[in-house]
């Protein structure tokens, strides 16, 4: 009987499951029991207009109308919304009712859902039916999307210019009601202060029930934590947490009264999934994953969790992990998208519908000093480009990657290794010293004046090989184990302290990671990015070097960095693989690659992956390994499984798949269930089969895998010593630098009439003494109104790398920009510090003076160093500045005159005259 259903009872059936599912009763009109449940779905109630398929019943009092097609309908849908409409507002028989304001279009698998209350209803797709209590909740005020129309305007205080604008175009977009937003602005910028800002403002201001925040990585989830606790609104001196109930997920329990979640993808897919989640899971950003699945990973409908728990999902670095693999546990919740990525890519606008609502780019971050810039230094060695040969019958080390232990081995033939082999099968130790220690000696010119190494991030290629680097670091610099440090998630230190000590103290100068800060961290005095393995994504890459882009002001990075003489102007990518000059992938392609990792592997069955292939292949590499380890390790592996074997592991990966077993395993459940139908009974059997392999793996058993796998051993080349090729600016920054220089000096040399401090260096020289701080002033606000990419500290850094520069880095822009204006013409033969000019020119002075029978006491020469500094810093000096700071905390004018008598005004002349020569 089941078997000869029409399409239009098969669809009747599954919209009464959906129903079910989501707290309804479905009761036929003549078999009416209110009692039943707050919620009745009752079938063909009549109305004037006709029989509707469904009226709903929220306590007796009906809300709304599903109109019920077949499946072979789902593209006409949006063509019967008038017909819904129609019953919608039609009288139901025996009830004067108004208008049921919410409507629904469904064939069982494809549904959608208009609120007639809105401004402007509009039908939208929907995963399934929402619960009768949010339609009871729903009819006591208005509803969401007319809040959004009351939302006040933006008070910007505290807010930069990129933040005022993204909020008030998302907000706009909210109005107009366009489901998806994509926010792109440049890391560093402030996208997570952005997001806690118009996520307080839905909550005040629009009665929004809960945000989702959504992130990919534990860390970063950890990290946005943080900032909503640390959030003051500039309209309440309130902290957001002491406002309201800010949860991080950390186990399947959802706080009903939390206002915002903070989880990742991961944690949200297995609450909906009903499955407990190994926190490791949480560690790696999935889309760093080599396998991607054909098909969405399936969810389905969560009463504990139902698709109106969120009105908005915030999604963090939203550019890589939203597609295909996670899209379902997006498209369950019926939301709001927002979107916050610095790196979008085609998938990104297509995935929010081309609505993006901000654009702010790097380039725009850093000429509005939001974000610092960067320059590159390469470093390249022979073996690091072009491998090496270890002839037959050398001695060399084998290493085991895990335990590291080593032992000795002549080789039977040569082995030629490539720099791709490098640090994986083979490690050449004075490869890795060679790269180390060029880093160290060519210091001095990559960060000029400096007297420790500024903090330096380095990026491994793995485990092994950040330990390697951390031995040969300490040992190169002749320093200590707090000198450098690993910050990965299998560090044995705590990794949030290392972190938060390489933030805050002096120590760690250098961290070496894999991937824990690869993203989505902040360490704002990070002076260089140092890359010591390759990166084939361009968003990635882009992510990376976006660790280097904060801005720091001066006092906080003196802090950690002593001999530090301005606020961060810069960060540095020291590029020792070639990272810079390599092709880089848009995005990582999503169909799953014939090359794929055992980890990569291991990670998608544990997640719930349905693939054959994949099956197949995990059973082929565990076979494989259970040939190649001892006793020991299988006995290992059998505790971790719960006491399975790798064999029987292997056969029930095997079994998943096999027609055979799938048969077997269907007549076993046709005999429990005789009523089944054939093609539900295999399919059925192939879940139960694929949920016992899958069931075997969580993140210990994958760890352990993973490890015990690997080449046990690695071979030392302590044969081949590297030797360095090049070591340098990159030629496309050197090419830059000069451009950047010549246009400055185009812009001085166009302006040398109109601006009267360039009129004063370029024809009056000897008018130098005149120049005030004011008309210093003038001529850096020009600048910036009509050139701002000629920033005085960035022309500063180009003068370094191509010139002779006298001094260390200017503290201010204004300083910097006279000791450009004295090269340029020509007053300095090289560029020299202000500071270091006033401080030659005032020793010539005093020399002079005292040369004859004048001679200044202690007190005087005191009072003319503070002169010489004051100079030093607004350029010139008049009477009338001794009536202020400095100088008038110790007597101004009066004191002045009581050192100097009646030459004070001569003093001040000459000094004048003299510290500007």
């Amino acid at each position: 009987m089941i078997n000869n259903q029409t399409p239009e009872q098969k669809a009747r059936n599954e919209i009464d499951k959906k129903l079910n599912d989501a707290g309804w009763i479905v009761q036929e009109k003549s078999m009416i029991d209110w009692s039943a449940s707050r919620g009745i779905a009752v079938k063909e109630y009549l109305t004037d207009v006709g029989p509707a398929d469904y009226v709903l019943f929220v306590d007796k009092k009906p809300v709304g109308i599903i109109e019920a097609k077949r499946d072979e309908e789902g593209h006409r849908l949006t063509v019967v919304e008038e017909q819904s409409a129609e019953y919608a507002s039609s009288k139901l028989k025996y009830l004067n009712n108004d208008p049921l304001p919410f409507v629904y279009e469904s064939t069982g698998e494809l549904t959608r859902f208009t609120d007639f209350r809105d401004p402007k209803p509009r039908s939208r797709p929907v995963f399934s039916f929402f619960r009768p209590e949010l339609f009871e909740e729903h009819l006591k005020k208005k509803p969401l999307r007319e809040r959004l129309l009351d939302i006040p305007e933006l008070c910007t205080e505290g807010l930069r210019d990129c933040q005022v604008m993204a909020i008030l175009n998302l907000e706009k977009s909210f109005k107009d009601y366009r489901p998806r937003a994509l926010i792109q602005m440049a890391t560093g910028s402030g996208k997570t202060y952005t997001a806690i800002t118009f996520i307080y403002r839905l909550l005040k201001f629009a009665d929004a029930r809960k945000v989702l925040f959504l992130v990919d990585t534990k860390n970063l989830g950890e990290q946005a934590e943080q900032e909503f606790m640390a959030y003051v609104p500039n309209d309440d001196n309130r902290k957001f947490t002491e406002l309201y109930n800010v949860q991080r997920l950390r186990s399947s329990y959802i706080s009903s009264d939390s206002q915002v979640c903070i989880s990742t993808i991961q944690r949200l897919y297995s609450i909906l999934k009903g499955e407990e989640l190994d926190e490791k899971t949480e560690e790696e950003n999935p889309a760093e994953r080599g396998w991607q699945p054909k098909e969405p990973l399936p969810v389905v409908y969560n009463e504990k969790v139902p698709i109106e728990e969120f009105d908005f999902i915030v999604i963090d670095e939203c550019h890589r992990s939203i597609y295909n693999v996670w899209q379902q546990v997006l498209d369950y919740f019926d939301a709001f998208l927002i979107g916050l990525t610095a790196t979008p890519d085609k998938r990104t606008f297509g995935f929010f519908n081309e609505n993006v609502v901000s654009e702010y780019s790097h380039e725009e971050a850093v000429a509005d000093g939001v974000n610092v810039g960067y320059d590159v230094y390469l470093i390249e060695t022979d073996i690091g480009r072009n491998g090496a040969n270890i002839p037959a019958r050398e001695f060399v080390d084998r290493r085991e990657k895990l335990t590291r232990k080593k032992r000795w081995e002549q080789l039977d033939e040569d082995l030629a290794y490539t720099s791709r082999q490098l640090d994986r099968e083979v490690v050449n130790p004075s490869q890795i010293r060679r790269v180390i220690r060029t880093f160290k000696e060519k210091l001095p010119e990559i960060f000029p004046g400096r007297k420790e190494v500024p903090k330096t991030l380095i990026f491994a290629k793995n485990d092994s090989h950040a330990d390697d680097i951390i031995n040969i670091v300490r040992e190169e610099f002749g320093e200590g184990n707090a000198f450098c440090k690993k910050v990965t998630y299998k560090a044995e230190e705590d990794p949030k302290s290392i972190l938060s000590a390489f933030r805050n103290e002096y120590n760690p100068r250098i961290a070496v990671t894999v991937d824990m800060i690869a993203t989505g961290t902040d360490v704002k005095p990070l002076e260089c990015l140092f890359f010591m393995r390759d990166v084939k994504s361009l968003n990635y890459f882009e992510q990376m070097k976006g660790r280097g882009t904060r801005t720091l002001g001066f006092d906080d990075l003196h802090k950690v960095t002593p001999s530090a003489v301005s606020a961060k102007t810069h960060f540095v990518i020291v590029d020792a693989i070639g990272v810079t000059k390599t092709m880089k992938t848009d995005s990582r392609p999503l169909e799953r690659k014939k090359n794929t990792s055992l980890k990569d592997l291991l990670a998608a069955v544990t997640f719930g992956a349905q693939d054959e292939d994949l099956y197949v292949s995990l059973a082929n590499r565990l076979a494989r390994l259970n040939r190649q380890i001892n006793e020991n390790e299988k006995a290992t592996f059998t505790e971790k499984a719960n006491g399975k074997t790798i064999n029987q592991t292997v056969k029930d990966l095997l079994n998943a798949y096999n027609p055979d077993m799938i048969d077997l395993k269907a007549d076993e459940i046709k005999l429990r269930e005789p009523e089944i139908q054939d093609t539900d009974v295999k399919k059925k059997a192939q879940e139960i089969l694929i949920d016992i392999a899958r069931s075997t793996f969580s993140g210990e058993l994958n760890e352990y895998i993973e490890n015990v796998r690997r080449v046990h051993e690695q071979i030392i080349d302590t044969v081949n010593l590297d030797t360095l090729k090049k070591a340098g600016w990159d030629t496309d920054i050197l090419a830059r630098d000069e451009k950047l220089i010549n246009d400055f000096k185009a812009y001085l040399e166009a302006n040398k009439d109109e601006i009267t401090a360039l009129r004063i260096f370029y024809n009056q020289p000897y008018q130098r003494r005149e120049v005030t701080f004011a008309m210093i002033k003038d001529v850096l606000e020009k600048m910036k109104l009509e050139k701002p990419y000629l920033a005085p500290l960035d022309v500063w850094q180009a003068y370094e790398r191509l010139d002779n520069v006298k001094g260390n880095s200017p503290k201010n822009e204004l300083t910097a920009i006279v000791s450009l204006i004295r090269r340029v013409t020509e007053i300095d033969p090289v560029l020299t510090s202000y500071d270091q000019t006033v401080n030659r020119n005032f020793q010539d002075w005093v020399f002079k003076k005292q040369a004859g029978t004048l001679k200044f006491n202690e007190d005087q020469m005191n009072w003319l160093r503070m002169v010489k500094d004051y100079v030093t810093t607004s350029f010139h000096l008049e009477i009338e500045d001794f009536d202020y700071h400095p100088f008038d905390i110790l007597g101004g004018r009066g004191r002045m005159y009581q050192l100097f008598g009646d030459e004070m005004n001569t003093i001040i002349s000459e000094l004048n005259e003299a510290l500007a020569a």
